[in-house]
């Protein structure tokens, strides 16, 4: 298929910010690909050219790809920085730059998706001396092939900046309508995929194809969330009686998979922490006495001397460590906390009742301290009891409950009456930053207040503005920090204020929520405070505006 196909249908997109007309253009395109064509365009419509599930990224800077647009368009560095800062948008830069150029290359042919598919995805296969160079060449290729307006969407899913408002939600429901699916069937297939290019093509072959997928050792999948709730009698309303309450831990989600022949790890963003955490894999196999299985757990960091445990913050930096792994591993231990089991020995057992689960993962781990145990619980219908072990939870230093509906099945994704998590009230959000402005003094060279926003349906709404709790110097979140991993995110730049892509989430705590027609939340917090980045989170985890409201109305009393 020409490239020029689907870049008229990102500019439809980028036309409405109407959901159910941006369903109708991608449905209406996507019906008559060919299966062959059909996984790699769904990965294009969304703006990447790898599903969710794969960690490899193309690692392209928006710095680099300065150098690759003046030497495809014959352009001057300063001349496209310059640019850069008035549009803030370097696609359109790009496509007004070739729009300009006088003489194209004798090299210059009709681009197909495929050739635009197949070069961006070798930019995170390139790997050793020459990489940046060879980066540069594969992407001049593309450009200087292209037309302005297919220039415009190379350079912008490049540097995963689409701009043409397409969530998750938008392709799910593209996918069902095209190919007349409920969206609830599409969904289900997804949460087992993680790939929606897969379930597109099993899509179109019929509802029978997707009904096929299963649970599968060794493939990443989601997990299933908990939803916020105030209070016990609000848990039961949601759950039923009785319901499992367990302790709620301050460490990271973790799917352990056996296949049979091999242990993987994955986390709830579905990175494969395996060779971080390779430490675990004996203790692995000689406690959990079953020959495949995908268990649901918490890795919960704890001190080595003291043996007391430790916040998340304190073993984070395992999860992307790729040196001194033996090193850091002894420096900051953790612990295995597991509490379901979704597969077991070849079969699938999402859709047993949870205390059935439970069963046969009291029955196959054999516990041991500090090495792997089952989540403490309680099962009870009583209200009393429900509010002793929640205190004494807090007391112990764990975070709250998690309750869970007794005969509940596993389902991957958000659902209500499964699960959900009951805190302290005021307990820390976790928002994401979503522009920020420069320091000044000796902070100048910083981005030092940063714009904060929580989550409403496809879309972040601002709920103020942060500074405090971020250090200059010394352990935890720093401003030097954040200016580095912020400045590739820089959209726009508006003086001394900028606009960066939700990508980077931290947790924030604060005194309390207030009502304000200042921010697009319609709420404000006050005296915010920065404690630490969670950046394991997807950004469908940031805090909902529906959490921030119920917060609100337990501080004002209301139900």
């Amino acid at each position: 298929m020409e490239y020029l196909k689907l870049v008229k249908v990102y500019e439809a997109l980028e036309k409405t910010t109407k959901r159910l007309e941006k369903t109708e253009i991608i449905s209406n395109f996507i019906k008559d690909i060919s299966a062959e064509e059909l996984e790699y365009i769904i990965h294009l419509i969304e703006g990447s050219v790898f599903p969710e599930s794969d960690e490899r990224k193309i690692g392209m800077s928006s710095q680099l790809m300065l150098k690759v647009i003046a030497r495809s368009t014959g352009n001057s560095l300063s001349e496209i920085e310059k640019e850069w800062k008035k549009k803030g948008d370097l696609g359109i830069v790009t496509e007004n730059f070739v729009k300009e150029k006088k003489q194209r290359t004798l090299t210059t042919r009709e681009l197909t998706t495929r050739h635009v598919y197949d070069n961006i995805r070798k930019l995170a296969e390139l790997e050793g001396k020459g990489t940046v160079d060879r980066k540069v060449s594969l992407v001049s290729e593309l450009l200087t092939s292209a037309k302005p307006e297919e220039a415009r969407f190379i350079v912008r899913t490049i540097l995963d900046e689409m701009r043409i408002g397409v969530s998750e939600g938008v392709v799910r429901d593209s996918i069902a309508k095209a190919f007349d699916i409920p969206v609830e069937e599409v969904e289900k297939t997804f949460n087992m995929l993680v790939d929606y290019g897969k379930v597109a093509v099993l899509a179109k072959k019929g509802k029978k194809y997707l009904n096929k997928i299963g649970l599968e050792p060794g493939r990443p999948t989601k997990v299933m969330l908990a939803i916020l709730v105030n209070n016990v009698n609000e848990a039961f309303e949601y759950l039923g009686k009785p319901l499992q309450a367990e302790v709620k831990l301050d460490g990271f989600r973790c799917l352990i998979n056996n296949d049979g022949k091999n242990i993987y790890l994955f986390t709830r963003r579905m990175e494969n922490v395996t060779n971080q955490f390779k430490e675990l894999i004996p203790i692995i196999k000689k406690q959990i006495k079953a020959k495949s299985y995908i268990i649901d757990s918490e890795l919960v960091g704890y001190d080595p001397k003291t043996k007391k445990y430790l916040p998340f913050q304190s073993i984070s930096q395992r999860i992307k460590r790729k040196y001194d792994i033996e090193e850091i591993s002894k420096k900051f231990p953790v612990e295995i906390n597991a509490f379901d089991i979704i597969y077991y020995n070849g079969k699938s057992i999402e859709k047993e009742p949870l205390k059935e689960r439970r069963k046969v993962l009291e029955k196959i781990v054999e516990q041991k301290r500090y090495d792997i145990v089952l989540t403490k619980k309680l099962v009870t219908d009583n209200e009393k009891k429900a509010n002793e072990f929640f205190k004494e939870s807090i007391k112990e230093g764990y975070e709250g409950l998690v309750l869970k509906n007794l005969n509940a099945e596993y389902k991957p994704g958000r659902y209500v009456n499964y699960m959900c998590k009951m805190k302290q009230v005021l307990d820390p959000l976790d928002l994401v930053i979503t522009g920020a402005q420069w320091g000044e003094g000796k902070r100048s060279e910083w981005l030092s207040s940063f714009t904060i926003a929580c989550r409403a349906k496809d879309k972040f709404v601002d709920i103020g503005k942060v500074g405090t709790g971020i250090k200059e110097k010394s352990e935890g979140v720093t401003f030097k920090e954040l200016t580095r991993i912020l400045k590739p995110l820089i959209t726009e730049t508006k003086g001394k204020n900028i606009i960066v892509k939700p990508k980077i989430i931290v947790q924030v705590g604060y005194e309390e929520i207030q009502k304000s027609p200042t921010y697009k939340s319609g709420y404000a917090l006050r005296f915010p405070k920065i404690i630490m980045l969670r950046n394991e989170k997807p950004l469908d985890e940031v805090s909902s505006i529906n959490e921030v409201e119920r917060i609100y109305k337990y501080q004002k009393g209301k139900k």
